[in-house]
């Protein structure tokens, strides 16, 4: 074998390792692609705020396990408010929702993902455009109506007060937009939560 053939030969297999190599590395590359993105995105907890614009509108937050807010959800998720459902368009962890508030109300938002569902309801407090939303916990909507009549058994004679007042209560509740269904729903997964 000449000088000439063996260099000739040195080249073919440096080449043939090289084309190996480069090829191992661009399976790998298209590997990670593909399994970075077939990591489903999905919403575990939410926040509610008011939208930055102050137009009325309320801005739901996708958090985290540890309430920061998650910036890589991208997409459209289907939440319900009140009932009615409502696709929402997130970027970047935050999407607003369409209809501007026009009052104060209180307002059912619930998430199904694959895992679990995610429910809160909110009281949203509107004072000329600034919208102040309130978290309520389930448990209160629960506590306070027992509360009621258990100071109502207690004090026997002032019986129709408390009765008034628990009307007064329902009225309040039912008049913003909340119905038994949510009212049930609500307390439900709040006791869920607590075992």
């Amino acid at each position: 074998m000449e000088n000439g053939e063996f260099f000739l030969l040195l080249q073919k297999i440096f080449l043939f390792s090289n084309v190996k190599h480069v090829t191992q590395i661009v399976v790998f590359i298209l590997a990670s692609i593909s399994l970075i993105q077939a990591q489903p995105q999905r919403i575990d907890d939410f926040i509610v705020k008011e939208n930055l614009t102050q137009n009325s509108k309320l801005a739901i937050i996708a958090l985290d396990s540890a309430e920061q807010p998650l910036e890589s959800i991208n997409g459209t998720f289907v939440f319900n408010l009140n009932g009615f459902q409502q696709d929402l368009q997130f970027h970047d962890g935050i999407a607003v929702v369409q209809h501007p508030i026009e009052s104060s109300t209180l307002v059912f938002f619930k998430h199904k993902n694959q895992d679990k569902t995610v429910n809160k309801l909110y009281y949203i407090h509107k004072k000329d455009s600034e919208l102040k939303p309130f978290q309520i916990n389930g448990l209160l909507l629960l506590f306070i109506p027992l509360a009621i009549l258990l100071i109502a058994y207690l004090f026997k004679r002032f019986l129709v007060t408390f009765v008034i007042l628990a009307l007064v209560y329902a009225y309040f509740h039912f008049s913003k937009g909340l119905d038994v269904s949510n009212i049930a729903e609500s307390i439900l997964d709040a006791l869920k939560n607590l075992i």
